[in-house]
């Protein structure tokens, strides 16, 4: 029984090993070319401070996800069955399994992060960036078989689909706005699917959310504040699009596999783990349009600026957004197997942390116009 849960630890810490180091590494490459954030406009730091650390957050997951199917794919079952034990070669053939879909996933992936990169170069402007996620998300649904709700018919599956990827991804790119804000809930959000998945039974989205996990984990160590690097568009993209993959693989439903019906608590799981990230998401925007502006352009009206505002510090801020998002996390765990009054009495725990957190910054707004 504890075989699973140590081994994804084990992977977990293994890869936010292999990330702590390119991180180290894409920080001197990015000081010595150049490759830096420049502070003015919105931003908030003062001194020049480095990109990078979303080339290692990719390299460490994607280069870790190639490498397990790659051995899958070339190592004989009677090596593996030798040292492993015949128990593990059912797992070694669902990598083989979805090697193909993962390769589509992947893919997605290196396209959000090369976008990314250009954009950390030389801003693209918002719409850009929204149309390559969506065409993104499309492909991933299309192509890689990654949806939500495939039993209302594919149309209706890959529409929804698209617009998960949407929000999540905008989500975590909205919440790189402080120092290891984006990094840390997204390693407390992976964290909490990895246990999900593992209480449900799941096996693709407890080793996916770990090594992606472990990915961003490494990258935090240098980036909780105060940062000395950034992961810039080119990682907080590919921070949501992980989230967004692993999220609708919770809920992932293939009706030629099983006749089971789908459970309330499948549903529920993604929206509770991403509670706090979109409630950012949705405020920064409504505030945004409730001004008359534009609500893809950057500002420092999100959840983070406004606990400052309150009179918190930096640090405290991103600490009190970590406790909110750990808080729904556990929230999740208690899911699995729930039936339909369980997962509404965990539902409306959830929205009563969001309004206790609406509450808060109540006074702020009404003395600062809306703010």
């Amino acid at each position: 029984m504890l075989g699973r849960p140590l081994l994804l630890g084990a992977a977990t810490l293994a890869v936010a090993a292999v990330a702590f180091v390119l991180t180290l590494v894409a920080r001197r490459v990015a000081l010595r070319v150049g490759f830096v954030d420049r502070p003015g406009g919105h931003k908030s730091h003062a001194a020049p401070m480095p990109y990078g650390g979303g080339c290692a957050i990719v390299a460490a997951a994607w280069g870790t996800l190639a490498m397990l199917m790659l051995a899958a794919a070339v190592v004989p079952d009677t090596w593996l069955a030798a040292r492993l034990g015949e128990r593990w070669l059912p797992y070694v053939g669902g990598v083989r399994t979805r090697t193909p879909q993962m390769l589509w996933i992947l893919l997605g992936g290196l396209i959000l992060h090369g976008v990314g990169l250009l954009d950390d170069r030389r801003p693209l402007g918002p719409w850009w960036k929204l149309a390559v996620i969506a065409s993104v998300a499309v492909l991933a649904a299309t192509l890689g078989r990654v949806r939500l709700a495939e039993l209302w018919g594919p149309e209706v599956s890959v529409v929804l689909t698209t617009l998960w990827f949407v929000v999540i991804v905008n989500a975590f790119n909205f919440l790189d706005n402080m120092d290891g804000l984006s990094g840390g809930v997204a390693v407390l959000c992976l964290a909490f699917f990895a246990v999900f998945g593992l209480l449900a039974g799941q096996v693709l989205v407890p080793a996916l959310a770990a090594v992606f996990c472990g990915a961003v984990l490494g990258f935090l160590v240098l980036n909780f504040p105060p940062a000395r690097i950034f992961m810039g568009d080119a990682g907080s993209l590919v921070v949501g699009y992980m989230l967004a993959i692993v999220s609708t693989l919770t809920t992932y439903y293939q009706s030629a596999a099983s006749t089971a019906a789908v459970r309330p608590y499948v549903l529920a799981a993604p929206l509770v783990v991403l509670a706090v990230p979109l409630y950012d998401f949705v405020s920064v925007v409504v505030i945004r349009l409730l001004e008359g502006r534009n609500p893809m352009r950057g500002d420092q009206r999100h959840f983070s600026h406004r606990l400052v505002e309150q009179g918190l510090s930096r640090r405290q801020a991103v600490l009190t957004i970590y406790l909110a998002t750990a808080t729904t996390g556990l929230a999740a765990t208690l899911l699995p197997g729930a039936g339909l009054v369980r997962t509404a009495t965990i539902g409306l725990l959830v929205l009563m942390v969001l309004a206790i957190i609406a509450i808060l910054e109540a006074p702020l707004r009404r003395g600062n116009g809306g703010v």
